[in-house]
């Protein structure tokens, strides 16, 4: 392999800019895609129009005027961690592709608990998130700050127990293990399709598109953001470079999960009739990856522009009394189809 044959430094240069472009691509591709167009069409309207052809360079542009705005600090903030928030939560997007298989050979990194390891470091984001809403000296930054650590902590309890019974079926945690186990398996004898996990993991899908939608706080979970009470929550206060920091973290980060779910639920890189281990595959496969991927952030986006916000205790409600024993009945089914076959 060509990246074998590099020095380290090469190495680490070469996989930050690939972490860095599996980032940015498909958080600028969902602003685009489905915030100024699908959304707009599914509402009877047409978008940004003027920006480029058919609004091709609206989200240039729209980088371009937060790029220009003052980077204001209010005067009783905490200042250093007031601008080290955004970076925080960006950061931990980066550290969730560095898990996420792209093809055979084409990974950051081949970790044995690559889904522990995921579900780990998408959890630091809520320490950004309150490090924002604390260190602004704003009460509704504050109130913001807490309800998403509240809501995060809430809703990362379904999301691992809904991968355990993925890791179960599959006997690893190594996501490339997870891609493999759905390639060669079958369904009823049958081997041609390979066993995609979404057929016998359905409930673990849902709840974990489920919990991915209020770890994003997009509606109807966005009670941290709330615009109607909170005035956008935790940033309230960012302008600028920082505002657009989170900005990108959030769409960011809706790729990041929805790469994650591909890869446990939708066999990956993988598509059946494929030679797995071919090495097109590593060109072919980040593709069928991003293809999958823009499936599952239209149904995030769908749902976020179509149900109502909830409350706060039918928030906490719904995960604590509904999506954790749902999770957990199905890790014990799993358990014991995993036995029974």
């Amino acid at each position: 392999m060509m990246l074998a044959q590099l020095s380290y430094w090469q190495q680490s240069i070469l996989r930050v800019l690939l972490v860095l472009a599996a980032v940015l691509l498909p958080a600028g591709t969902f602003v685009y895609v489905f915030l100024f167009k699908v959304v707009s069409f599914m509402q009877s309207r047409l978008g940004p129009m003027e920006a480029g052809p058919y609004g091709s360079m609206q989200l240039l542009a729209e980088v371009g005027k937060s790029l220009q705005k003052e980077d204001i600090t209010p005067e009783r903030a905490d200042r250093t961690l007031f601008k080290l928030a955004p970076y925080l939560v960006v950061g931990t997007v980066l550290l969730v592709y560095l898990a996420v298989p792209f093809g055979p050979d084409a990974y950051f990194a081949n970790l044995d608990a690559g889904v522990f390891y995921a579900l780990a470091v998408s959890s630091i984001s809520v320490i950004g998130v309150l490090i924002a809403g604390w260190a602004s000296a704003n009460k509704y930054s504050l109130l913001g700050g807490l309800r998403a650590a509240g809501q995060l902590i809430a809703y990362e309890l379904p999301m691992v127990l809904a991968v355990i019974g993925v890791v179960i079926q599959a006997g690893t945690l190594n996501l490339q293990g997870i891609v493999a186990a759905q390639a060669g398996g079958r369904i009823f004898g049958f081997g041609a399709l390979g066993l995609p996990y979404f057929v016998t993991q359905l409930v673990g899908l849902v709840i974990f598109l489920i919990a991915m939608q209020a770890e994003l706080t997009q509606t109807p979970f966005d009670m941290p953001v709330a615009e109607s009470e909170l005035v956008t929550g935790f940033i309230t206060e960012y302008t600028g470079l920082r505002f657009l920091l989170f900005f990108i973290g959030e769409f960011a980060s809706v790729g990041a999960f929805s790469a994650l779910a591909a890869t446990l639920f939708l066999g990956g890189w993988y598509f059946p009739g494929l030679d797995i281990d071919a090495n097109y595959m590593n060109v072919l496969g980040p593709v069928i990856l991003f293809a999958k991927i823009m499936l599952l952030a239209f149904v995030v986006f769908w749902v976020r522009f179509t149900y109502p916000r909830f409350r706060e205790d039918q928030l906490q409600r719904f995960a604590w009394k509904f999506l954790i024993p749902l999770a957990l009945a199905n890790i014990f089914v799993t358990m014991i189809l995993k036995v029974a076959f």
